[in-house]
């Protein structure tokens, strides 16, 4: 006879039927059985969220593996922090925030000459060493001007520039209206491009 494990999954089912019971089960429940210690349901945000957090990740670091470590590592934040998130159905604008925290701190601490593994991106000329090392002090720059920003101009930079999410899809993310948005990201990008301005 099966028994009920986590809730809405029944022990002795297949692989499959276990995943699709729990993709029927809400971030919010999610977050409160992980901070249960429920390591089930904390696998299922991972699932969940990764994808979208690597991708971001690799938009700033420029490097596949080099973001694998860093999402992996922002998960391991996330799983200590999670008896302090507020709001658990919110816990995909919560892991981007962790995950931009994590990706910028890792470029704080990449050594100036690392070059980047994007080569879709770049030209032989832009791995040049001294082309490396202008770009990751760029990086460096603009982590300090998104650690002046607000919290809420962080936030909304980082979904509009590096996730490339729409006015609407920011406004869900924030629970905010469009047009606040748009204000928020007015004032973020006025106090960025005075912080880069040498980089213009």
């Amino acid at each position: 006879m099966s028994s009920v494990g986590f809730r809405g999954v029944v022990v002795g089912q297949t692989q499959s039927e276990v995943n699709e019971a729990l993709a029927a089960v809400s971030d919010h429940i999610l977050v409160q059985r992980s901070v249960d210690g429920d390591p089930v349901a904390f696998g299922e945000i991972v699932r969940r969220h990764s994808s979208l957090m690597r991708a971001y990740v690799f938009r700033i670091v420029g490097s596949i593996s080099e973001a694998d470590d860093v999402v992996q590592e922002a998960f391991v934040v996330a799983w200590k922090q999670l008896p302090t998130l507020r709001d658990p159905s919110a816990v995909k604008a919560w892991l981007m925030r962790i995950a931009s925290r994590e990706a910028f701190g890792h470029i704080r601490r990449r050594p100036a000459e690392q070059p980047f593994e994007d080569y879709s991106r770049t030209t032989p000329v832009d791995a040049q060493p001294e082309n490396v090392a202008v770009r990751n002090a760029q990086l460096r720059a603009l982590s300090a001007a998104l650690d002046k920003l607000s919290d809420d101009q962080r936030q909304a930079w980082l979904l509009r520039e590096i996730a490339e999410l729409s006015y609407t899809e920011i406004a869900e993310e924030m629970d905010i209206p469009p047009s606040t948005v748009r204000g928020i990201l007015s004032r973020a990008r006025a106090s960025i491009a005075v912080q880069m301005e040498e980089w213009r």
